[in-house]
């Protein structure tokens, strides 16, 4: 189905679905066809005049006293996004240029920035032939938007940059001759309009965050599964101990965790007997801990879904009363505060999802599993390893999580004096998510090992569908082997969704 823009109301799951390629195309509603033309007559308009407009008549930055002559309002614009073109680093990852071009297109179709429909329109065929600009990864400080970034996507659609292909990259010209598409001769206003936005921080966000609610389910399944492989108890999760504090997120994790441990008979078989009055923190406070982090992610969620269906470019074009309003909506401090707090909800995800790991794999702190769940310990390391694998990535996340929004640097001969760093906040919230996909996987092919460990004892059905689940793909550790393999093979099963699709909670 076709995706149809109308810069009011984008969604979280519809950038995820385009940045898959599972939207077969995107087009503009009829209603931002005529915004876009509405507003685009008024630049033209006020061009015809002469009249003196920011980044249209003028130069850029600290340049904005100097006026530009009529003949050079073209180059002017090709100029902007030339010189902007100066991004460092690895290129971007195509999932995240993908959502930047839809985010970039929603923002225009509200019919604020002065574009014309003929550019837009090549923007939306870019993205239709998933033509790829490749953008370098550094260079953006958050305001002023992701000037470099996008100017490496408008770079491409005049068919000056670079696109990424399977085995590298090619000339942007090249890759849109193939599909008929002519590069842009860009107009006034339009390079300003194409590079001053929050696109590369908001889709780094969007996509971050989608990952990050599906891992907090799993680490809800991951967490039981450990409870059950350690023996503990479920009473910390009774519905009436989560009212009397009453947040939300607690109170779905624990409900979660009622649901996956229900008629569970390895927690039958020892409800009477163990002797054991609580659990340590890491199993019996799962509720407050996963709670806290779901509870930051709905926050998140509210920031990134505001910020995709916003205009975030400067000046905005006021078409109904002809007007031109100079201002910041292109700071990315609303990012920047949400994406560092994404990335410590998702790094405290997984600083206890491995201190339940270091249980299962400790003999002395594993209820009698075997020590690093190995068959023949000794001859065997088991999953001894696997462990150090978990405390690197949380030790990484912790450097990660230090907040990038509390910093800032004067640009642009201190006319730009304060800086987001949002940029620099939505790459570590990826990389602190993709880490707790891994640690998550990790904790899972733990619990499965120590589960297995006490046959002919059943879990609930729940659980035992997500053990059957992993053992699809990793048969029992008897012996010695290339871990890696194993933990590969339990991520992508979590990041396919099987996981969570085995366990029923959805």
């Amino acid at each position: 189905m076709t995706l149809y823009l109308d810069g009011t109301s984008l969604t979280v799951e519809d950038c995820a679905a385009v940045a898959a390629g599972q939207v077969p195309a995107i087009a503009l509603s009829a209603a931002a066809c005529e915004a876009v033309e509405r507003s685009r007559a008024i630049v033209e308009k006020w061009v015809k005049s002469g009249r003196v407009i920011y980044g249209v008549t003028t130069g850029f930055g600290e340049f904005s006293d100097v006026s530009i002559p009529s003949d050079d309002l073209e180059l002017l614009q090709e100029n902007l996004v030339m010189s902007h073109s100066v991004g460092t680093g690895d290129w971007l990852p195509r999932e995240v240029v993908r959502t930047m071009l839809l985010l970039r297109i929603n923002a225009l179709a509200r019919g604020y920035s002065g574009i014309r429909l003929k550019t837009l329109n090549t923007l939306i065929a870019m993205l239709n032939h998933d033509i790829v600009p490749a953008v370098p990864s550094q260079g953006s400080v958050g305001s002023s938007g992701d000037l470099v970034q996008l100017s490496h996507i408008a770079l491409s659609a005049i068919g000056q940059g670079r696109c990424l292909t399977v085995s590298g990259t090619e000339p942007a010209a090249n890759a849109l001759a193939r599909h008929g598409i002519k590069p842009v001769r860009l107009q006034a206003k339009e390079g300003l309009a194409l590079i001053n936005g929050t696109q590369m921080m908001c889709a780094f966000g969007a996509l971050a965050l989608a990952k990050a609610e599906a891992l907090a389910e799993v680490a809800d399944i991951t967490g039981a599964m450990s409870l059950e492989a350690l023996r503990g108890t479920d009473t910390a999760f009774d519905e009436r101990l989560q009212l009397l504090r009453g947040y939300r997120g607690q109170s779905q994790c624990a409900r979660n965790l009622r649901s996956l441990l229900r008629n569970s008979a390895i927690r039958e078989s020892h409800r009477d007997n163990d002797g054991k009055v609580q659990d340590a923190y890491s199993l019996r406070c799962m509720p407050q801990v996963h709670g806290a982090s779901r509870d930051a992610f709905r926050y998140v969620r509210e920031v990134i879904q505001i910020e995709i269906n916003s205009v975030n470019d400067n000046p905005i074009i006021v078409p109904d009363e002809e007007r031109h309003i100079e201002g910041g909506n292109f700071h990315g401090q609303p990012l920047a505060l949400a994406l560092d707090f994404l990335a410590i909800a998702a790094a405290e995800l997984a600083n206890i999802s491995e201190r339940r790991i270091e249980r299962l794999v400790n003999g002395s702190l594993s209820g009698g599993l075997p020590r690093f769940l190995a068959k023949n310990g000794g001859l065997h390391s088991g999953l001894m390893i696997a462990q150090y694998n978990a405390a690197s990535l949380v030790s990484e996340n912790k450097v990660l999580a230090h907040p990038a929004s509390v910093d800032s640097i004067p640009t642009s001969a201190n006319q730009e004096d304060h800086n987001s760093m949002g940029s620099i906040a939505a790459q570590k919230a990826w990389r602190v998510v993709h880490n707790l996909e891994r640690v998550l996987a990790i904790e899972l092919l733990s619990a499965a090992q120590g589960i297995d460990f006490l046959r002919p004892l059943q879990s609930s059905e729940q659980l035992e569908a997500v053990h059957r689940c992993v053992r699809e793909e990793v048969s029992f550790n008897d012996a010695d082997r290339v871990l890696y393999d194993d933990v590969e093979a339990v991520r992508r099963l979590i990041a396919t969704g099987k996981v969570a699709a085995a366990s029923q909670l959805s």
